[in-house]
């Protein structure tokens, strides 16, 4: 009658401890966390748990060119590794190798795009053109307005006058008076001359 009563109890117990042996034989791999990301210039790389075993390997390649040569690593890893420069987009692939077993390494691939700053490109600045001079701009000037050329004035012909001496029009009448009475004054000089001869 006991060993009936205590065979139940056995049968729970060992399937408890199958349980529990069931959970510890999956904690590696529940504990196993690769966390990556890509962006359009770097690579963020967060692995953590993956145990104290120095066979843990990680490597990173764009476009089949290292970007992380293959790295050993125990337990945790953490890198962020800068992209280079590149105008089209690129394949990031990540390898994980786990030291417990190939099911918990990785082999994922990420596409990389190609930044974009978001900034115009600048435009040139326009010279500023000064205004130009208004009446009201310029007090006491006053706007110049274009006059018809004067054709110059054709040279004269005739002589020149002679220049005004004061003498009014009746100046040669009163020569000819004095010239008259000049000749007259010589004739009665004469005369009285000869007289005077006769007498002598």
């Amino acid at each position: 009658m006991s060993t009936t009563r205590w065979r139940p109890g056995a049968l729970i117990a060992a399937a408890a401890l199958g349980a529990l042996g069931v959970g510890l034989a999956a904690t590696p791999a529940v504990a196993h966390t690769p966390t990556w990301s890509v962006t359009c210039d770097e690579v963020s790389l967060e692995l953590t748990n993956y145990g104290h075993n120095a066979r843990n390997t990680v490597t990173v390649t764009v476009d089949g060119k290292d970007l992380l040569p293959t790295e050993t690593f125990t337990n945790d890893f953490s890198r962020t590794l800068k992209l280079p420069e590149h105008d089209k987009e690129v394949a990031v692939r990540l390898v994980i190798t786990a030291s417990d077993g190939d099911q918990y390494g990785r082999d994922e691939t990420k596409t990389a795009p190609v930044c974009d700053d978001g900034s115009p490109s600048p435009s040139p600045t326009p010279t500023p053109t000064p205004p130009s001079p208004t009446p009201s701009d310029t007090p006491g000037e006053t706007p110049s307005t274009s006059a018809p050329a004067t054709p110059a004035p054709a040279p004269s012909t005739s002589s020149p006058g002679l220049a005004d001496t004061g003498s009014s029009s009746s100046t040669p009448l009163i020569a000819a008076a004095a010239a008259v009475v000049i000749a007259a004054g010589g004739g009665i000089t004469w005369a009285a001359r000869r007289r005077r001869g006769v007498q002598d």
